[in-house]
């Protein structure tokens, strides 16, 4: 007589990160992949008051938790003498979640949040999983990767031990898209012309009035060459012309954001933006020629980021000083007229592109969530 199995323990797993949506986006995206992967698994989800996770944690359906925000300083100040009592008391917070949560494994993936949760899953022997975006490591993650049992990796050439190059864990919307199907319908969703060659700009959610000022002085030139621009310009940074009013041209659109970027990335013949690890991995992911503007400050990690799209011809690499309008008139209107040239381009991005870095992710958290029973 056979006896049915008995069935599987719910897993519990505790993702730590906020802040921007640098860090929400990958973890949004492991957590809907762990949850395709084990249906049933509990997932508690670690962030702060102040970040945009309070907002887009709930909204996906998973149980979002706050500890303290503790600042890391690079330098002598006051918060670096209030650093150990902030840290004390964050860990301690977070041990309380991990305990309550009845954590098998707690994943990271940087940010102010991740080093109590980190420090919290070493003191309660909780496996550490911790996913690094950016080619050059943050604090957080240089602390995690010493007491981790995996190491996962966006980009190769990180400097952290043991790591697995995983990708970039991102929605299923952007990583499945097929632009060319997609196009038209893009471009009429975002009141743009179908049939007209598409020059995207954008700098992030907040904005970067360096590439707004470039792109806003060159409109006439690409407008001329029979380029269309959308131009958006990050949350209350409206570009306006010499009368003070919102800058208007035919075939010049600007909005402060949008809500969905597959929408931007299957319009757009050419995107500027900046070097941040998700959009380049996403760039990648979906084959879209771009222009990358690094970030001028911080620690050097968007040029990093941007290396190998730009060394596979997949994108151009542009220092922020240098994005000037004379630069934006003298290279932008022949480039996004140029179909041969961006199908090149699409083609070397699209080969660098990792699009099941979720499912990686997955796999890895549970896999040492069963390690560690």
């Amino acid at each position: 007589m056979t006896h049915p199995s008995p069935p599987e323990r719910t897993v519990s797993v505790v993702l730590a990160g906020g802040g921007t949506a640098g860090h929400i986006s990958p973890l949004l995206a492991i957590a809907g992949a762990i949850v395709d992967r084990r249906p049933g698994t509990r997932i508690t989800a670690v962030g702060t008051e102040a970040g945009m996770e309070t907002r887009l944690v709930p909204a996906a359906g998973f149980d979002l938790r706050t500890i303290d925000r503790v600042p890391m300083p690079r330098r002598p100040s006051i918060d670096l003498v209030k650093l150990p009592v902030r840290l004390v008391r964050a860990v301690r917070q977070a041990r309380a979640i991990v305990a309550d949560a009845a954590a098998d494994v707690v994943v990271g993936v940087g940010g102010y949040v991740s080093t109590p949760v980190y420090l919290a899953a070493w003191t309660r022997r909780v496996p550490v999983v911790i996913h690094e975006a950016n080619a050059r490591p943050g604090m957080a993650n240089r602390l995690g990767a010493r007491i981790a049992a995996r190491v996962a990796v966006a980009f190769d050439g990180t400097g952290l031990a043991d790591a697995v190059l995983v990708g970039m864990p991102m929605r299923r919307s952007i990583a499945d898209l097929d632009r060319t199907a997609g196009r038209a319908d893009a471009r009429v969703s975002l009141g743009l012309d179908p049939d007209r060659p598409t020059l995207i700009v954008t700098g992030g959610s907040s904005g970067a009035a360096s590439l707004n000022r470039a792109v806003a002085a060159a409109v006439p030139d690409l407008v001329a060459a029979g380029v269309q621009i959308l131009h958006i310009t990050g949350r209350g940074k409206q570009v306006t012309g010499q009368d003070g009013a919102p800058l208007a041209a035919a075939g010049y659109h600007q909005v402060e954001f949008v809500d969905g970027m597959e929408r931007v990335y299957a319009a757009a013949d050419l995107l500027v933006a900046r070097a941040g690890a998700a959009t380049v991995s996403e760039l990648s992911a979906v084959g879209l020629p771009a222009v990358l503007v690094p970030l001028p400050h911080g620690n050097g990690e968007q040029r990093l980021n941007a290396a190998g799209l730009v060394e596979s011809g997949g994108a151009l690499l542009v220092d922020d000083a240098g994005f000037t309008p004379a630069w934006v008139r003298s290279t932008l209107p022949a480039l996004v007229t140029d179909p041969a040239r961006l199908a090149a381009m699409s083609a070397a991005s699209y080969a660098q592109g990792v699009r099941d870095a979720d499912r990686r992710m997955a796999d890895l958290v549970l896999d040492a969530a069963r390690d560690a029973r």
